[in-house]
Parts: C-alpha cells; structure tokens; sequence
C-alpha cells in the first residue's frame, strides 16, 4: 500500500505545530515516514506528553513516608500498613464521552481499572465525576445517558463496586462533557509491578484482546477543540469488552505470581507506540518491534494502524525468556492472544518492522523523556468583584430550589445502575458522602471520594484549587478515615489562551498548596486540556479523587441521625454567599468571590473529628448549600425531621468552608462542646433533628414533600 505524502495538511492533520515539525527533521535528519509521523504525534501530543503542564505538574507534592510510588507510573501506590498497599488513579475519557457516550464512559472505566491492575493491585473500588450541560440543551439526556449505562455497564461486568463520585450540569459543559474515572486495588507492599524495561535482549511480548482499527488517532482527538466535524471522529473511539478484561486481569496476576513478569504496562492512549516507547525509555533501552506477529483481528492493517490503535483489553509486558512457557500457558488459559511481537535492545532505537520491512526508525528517548514542553503564557484571573446584595429567602422556598435543582436533588437514578456492592466489602454506598470499602480479610477500610466546585475554581483558581483538595479530606475525615493521599483529573480549555493557562496555573498553586498542608500528596494524575467546543471553554474542573484509611471499620463514623439528636455545627459561621449554590439556583447569578479555606483551621478541624469520633454518630461536611442542604440530607437519609433555630440566608446557605455538621447524643454533645473548648476551636448547637418536617427558623415544611422532591427532580430532568 502506498504511504501517502508527507504535507503541510496532513502535518496539521496530526496535531504537530510547524515548529514541531521542523524539531522532527532536525531530531531524524529526513523527513519522517508516515508511521513516524504517527508515532510522534502520538506521543507529543498534549494528552500522552503533558508538554503545556510538565511545568507546573513539578510543583506539586509528591511524596510522604505513605507514598511507595508517586507520579510517572500507571497508577500510585500508598502503604496502607500490615503489608499492604493501595493503588489508584483518575483519568479523562472526556472527548470519547461526547463523540459516543456509552463507548466512550465504558472504556474510559476498563482503561483506568487496566492502569491499577496493571501494578499487580486487584480493583476493589470505582468512582467517577461526571459534568454535563444544561438539561436543557438537545445533547445532554443523550449524554447522561448512555454515560452512565457505559459506567456501569463496564463495571457491572468486570466485576468492581462503584462507590462514590458526582454529577454536575452547567451551561459551560454543553459542547464537551467530561468522565473522569477513578480506580483503587490492593496488592502487596512488596509486590508492586512497574513499567521500566531492563535486560538486553529480552522478548517484549503483546497480552490480551485482538488489535482492530477503533480508536486509531485517539489521543491525537483528543488533544484538540472539537468543532462542527465533531461527527467524523467517532472512528477514533474505542469499543470495549468487559469480560476480555476481566480474563485479562485475571490472567495478568496469575502470571505475575510466577515471576516471568519484568516489566509491564498496559495499552491505553496511543496504544502499541505509547506502551513500547514508555517500557524502553524508563529502562533506558530501545524496542524493535516486528508487526506481522500482532495479532489482529481485521485484515491488512497497517504499520501505521497497528501502532495508533486504541483498541482495549491490551497489555504489553518484558519477559523473563525462560518462563515463556509457563507464561504462555496462563493466557491459553484465559483463552487471550500471547504473542511475542519484538524484544528490548541497547541502541537508543524504536525499530519498528512489517513484513522485513522497516517502517520507523526513531531515537527511542526523543520520544518521550525529551518531548516537547512549553511554558505557556498566562494571565492571572482577575479578581472577582464583590458580590452585590443577596435578598433574604423565604429558608424552605430556597432549600426546596435545591432540592429540584439536579446539581443538588438525590442521585440514586445514576449509582442505582451500578453494582456498589460486588465483591461484598462495601461498608457504605454511594449518597451521602464518601465510599466505604472494607480490606479484605481485615479489621480495616478505605474511604473514597472526588470532589470539587468548579464555579469557585473559575472565579478564583487558587482558592477552589485549595477548597476542591479541602473539601476531599473534609469528606474522608466525616466518616473517620485518616486522608491519605490524592490522584487529580485536571479539566481545563485550550491552554494557548493565556486566561485558561492562568486557570491552570493558579489551581495548581491551590491544590499545591493544600495537599502540602493536609499531607495529602498527588501520587498520580491526568491533565485534559482543550475541552472546548467552537472557542467556548468549559468551566476549570481540576477533579481531586482521595483515599483515606479507617484502621477500624468498626469505628467509622456512618451512623443515622435519630430523634432527639442535636447538630451541632464545628467551625465559624460568617455566611459566604459568592459563588454559592442558592445563588446559582435562587437567583441565577453566579457573582462574588470563592470562599476562602483556611487550611489550618482544616486540619485542626479534621482532627478534633477523627479524635473525638467515638463521640459523633453522624457527620458530614458542609459544602454546596451550606448547613440547609447538609441538614435536610442526614435527616432524609434517616427519614428523621430536624429543625434548625436560624432562618437568616447567610446562616443556612452560607458555604463558609472548614465545617462540619455533627449529630450526637446530649450527653456527647456536652462532652464534644467541653473538648472543642479546650482545643480553641468554634463549636456551637444548631437545632435538633425529630419529628416530621423541615423547620428552619421557624418555617416549616413536611420532610417527606421536600424528600419526594430531592428523590424525583434528578430523573425527571435526565432519564
């Protein structure tokens, strides 16, 4: 087949700027073949080689005496101790979501689960955050949809709970929604797999599904705005198959048990070329590769389409030459292609052969460790103005406003269709803040949750940076886990605009900030820029996902509010209502600054909480819709009333962050009031949860009518 010429248009067509190009010939000396050309495309894109946030990605903490392994692997690893770790990461399968959505969500979940299993971990937890359009608009029931059924489609299938995450609407999403999925598994402390190739000479073998022509061109879609040809990208989305990859996970660890295994890592974006160039170039080897011995499932595929595709359920591991037999034998097994399609050499090369013929011919390490990396322009976000006067609300007609809003109403129409309890070591599911997973054959657990606000983050990038981590550990800490570490999803616009890089820039600042003083570092990542659609950018979404530990499950904080209760609300109150939800909703206005977080107070918070837990039976933080929304959604869960003595807008709707709301016994109430005022910290009663209705101030409505309303409003805007 005749390769076709290397122009300006099909440059272009590749995502290479023309001074890339020109970087290409000076670096090869030649003009590339197509299947060069291809290859450093893939990998110089903005989504395989982070080349616009490699900057600012430096500067965030990475390490802490938990953190076994931080970012540049395929997930993080953290000591959970006994002998055990936990690993996990967050990635983006945003542009795929919005080209096809069920496909698009389904193999964003097999990728990311592939990314922990990977390491030697068996998956134990999913999340995801997901943020769409305005219900309104004619693409977002679609979205909604078929996102959520490829969710739990995939992760019904392979088998792992989905327990925790969140789902946002606003205009800013209507042209390019965004799936972030997160995975966290088990292994041993000690039995961790890595990526980096090692030995001369040693097979590099292809494990799992047939490669196809889907998703060839993948992360190059996705290093782009999406404009009015967005219907001829669907090729470029992959098709995924839960039960190959649940036979391939089960075929990876059974192998790694017999010691063949020296290095792995799965195929993901840019498929063959990223898995092979990332092996050699952490090993500081080369790879030839000789593709007749792919297998592929359709025929006369090319050098080119053998290198780009993204089809799923694929691995690419180094082996130890004398377990090939037995390492072959496990994947006959699994009924999985094994196949050993090249082996690692001392010359920094990426030789690449089809059929004795040499179509690429690159300096390994050119590729990937020596990518390029911009220092992109940018401009800080200005201040935002002072929020004007907020009129007081009627407190039910506002917290019912909430309440048929589907960014706040009751979530079950999504978790409802996924399995959150395989597996059987789910101790809390998804509703009321974060995730509880039991460890196996212990006395422990793991927390889970995702978060951020990303209307704080566009009208102030570092303070919503800071809050989205903050309200991660307050969440973790609500429900007694010591906050451990974090993995980010970093949504944002097209970088080259110097107000989004300053977006970036500054959230970053933010998020550094604060996971340096919760001693929560970042152990892994992802950066998703150009969501935009027609020069119209999404709102900054920087996604923290955060692990926490409970050493024992049976001291977790995940009890009911019951009758006579009293709430109790730890932090100061001073009524922050810019960028609030009952703004947003109330008012349609989205105004003022972002809340401040004070992350001292954070922490001292938090650990007043984790200290005096045996005194709380129910906790959570209080976040979007202040202490109105945190109070009615204990009381619904325990289909108990409460009753609040303030009716003041400021008061009950307020986001000030640093706060928790606490329901107790009295007699634990005085012991918390006794030890909150020894410590210094602000701790004042509220109200009392009992009876039947919602009462703020006075006014009052029947809590099964506002329950109905949080029960039904999601569904009636999507399904």
């Amino acid at each position: 087949m005749q390769e076709p010429a290397i122009t300006e248009d099909l440059i272009a067509s590749h995502g290479l700027s023309p001074d890339e190009y020109a970087r290409i010939l000076e670096i090869i000396g030649r003009e590339p073949t197509f299947t060069e050309l291809g290859i450093f495309s893939a990998m110089w894109n903005e989504h395989c080689s982070y080349k616009s946030s490699k900057k600012w990605l430096r500067t965030l903490p990475t390490e802490g005496p938990q953190v076994i392994c931080g970012p540049g692997e395929n997930a993080g690893v953290v000591d959970i101790g006994d002998g055990q770790a936990v690993v996990f990461k967050m990635e983006s399968h945003n542009h795929p979501s919005y080209i096809e959505p069920y496909q698009g969500a389904a193999t964003g979940v097999g990728g990311i689960l592939r990314d922990v299993f990977t390491m030697g971990a068996r998956p134990i937890a999913a999340m995801n955050a997901l943020s769409f359009g305005e219900p309104s608009h004619p693409k977002t029931r679609q979205l909604v949809n078929g996102v959520v059924e490829g969710v739990g489609g995939y992760g019904n299938c392979f088998g792992v709970p989905t327990v925790g995450g969140e789902v946002r609407f606003h205009p800013a999403y209507n042209g390019n929604c965004l799936v972030n999925a997160f995975a966290a598994g088990l292994a041993p402390a000690d039995g961790i797999f890595y990526s980096a190739a090692s030995g001369v000479g040693m097979p590099v073998v292809y494990l799992g599904a047939k490669t196809g022509r889907d998703g060839v061109g993948g992360a190059t879609m996705a290093s782009a705005e999406f404009d009015d040809t967005i219907e001829e990208k669907r090729p470029t989305v992959q098709v995924g198959d839960p039960f190959t990859e649940k036979r391939l996970m089960e075929a990876c660890l059974e192998l790694m048990q017999t010691g063949a295994v020296i290095s792995i890592q799965d195929m993901g974006a840019a498929g063959l070329t990223c898995s092979a160039v990332e092996m050699g170039d952490k090993g500081k080897l080369g790879i030839r590769l000789q593709l007749e011995n792919v297998p592929q499932r359709e025929v006369d595929m090319t050098a080119y389409e053998m290198m780009l595709s993204e089809s799923q359920e694929r691995m690419l591991m180094v082996l130890k030459p004398e377990k090939e037999a037995e390492a072959r034998a496990v994947f006959e097994k699994w009924d999985l292609d094994f196949a050993i399609v090249g082996e690692t050499i001392a010359e920094d090369r990426f030789l690449i052969e089809h059929n004795g013929v040499v179509k690429a011919d690159l300096p390994l390490s050119k590729l990937s460790s020596t990518a390029p990396e911009y220092d992109r322009p940018w401009v800080a976000t200005p201040a935002a103005d002072p929020l004007g006067d907020v009129p007081e609300v009627n407190p039910i007609d506002g917290l019912r406003a909430l309440l048929a809003s589907p960014n706040y109403a009751g979530k079950q129409w999504v978790y409802e269709q996924y399995d959150t309890m395989v597996m059987a070591d789910t101790a809390r599911t998804p509703g009321l803040g974060a995730g509880i997973v039991r460890v196996h054959g212990s006395g422990k657990a793991l927390a889970f949750t995702s978060d951020v606000t990303p209307r704080y983050v566009k009208a102030n990038p570092t303070e919503g940076g800071k809050q989205a981590v903050a309200e991660a550990y307050r969440n973790l800490t609500a429900v007694g886990a010591k906050p451990l570490a974090t993995t980010d999803n970093l949504n944002f616009g097209n970088p080259e605009k110097p107000e989004i890089m300053g977006q970036f820039v500054g959230a970053i600042k933010g998020i550094g900030a604060a996971c340096a003083a919760l001693d929560m570092p970042i152990v892994s990542g992802n950066v998703s820029l150009y969501n935009e659609t027609d020069g119209s950018a999404i709102l900054p979404t920087p996604t923290i996902g955060a692990v926490g530990l409970i050493a024992n499950v049976e001291e977790a904080i995940t009890g009911q509010v019951r009758e006579g209760h009293v709430a109790l609300v730890l932090g100061a109150t001073a009524g922050h209502l810019g960028q609030s939800a009952l703004l947003a909703e109330v008012f349609n206005r989205e105004e003022g600054d972002a809340p401040a977080v004070d992350l001292e107070a954070e922490r001292a918070h938090g650990d007043f909480i984790r200290a005096n837990a045996a005194l709380i039976t129910a906790c959570t933080d209080l976040a979007d819709g202040g202490l109105a929304l945190a109070a009615f959604e204990l009381a619904e869960a325990a289909s108990v009333g409460v009753v609040l003595e303030s009716g003041e807008t400021p008061f009950l709707f307020g986001e000030d962050q640093a706060r928790y709301l606490i329901a107790c016994n009295f007699d634990q109430a005085e012991a918390l009031m006794a030890a909150a005022a020894q410590a210094g910290l602000h701790l004042e009663s509220v109200g009392r949860f009992g009876g039947s209705e919602v009462s703020l101030g006075g006014t009052a409505a029947p809590l099964a009518d506002l329950a109905a309303t949080f029960r039904t409003s999601f569904a009636e805007a999507v399904a």
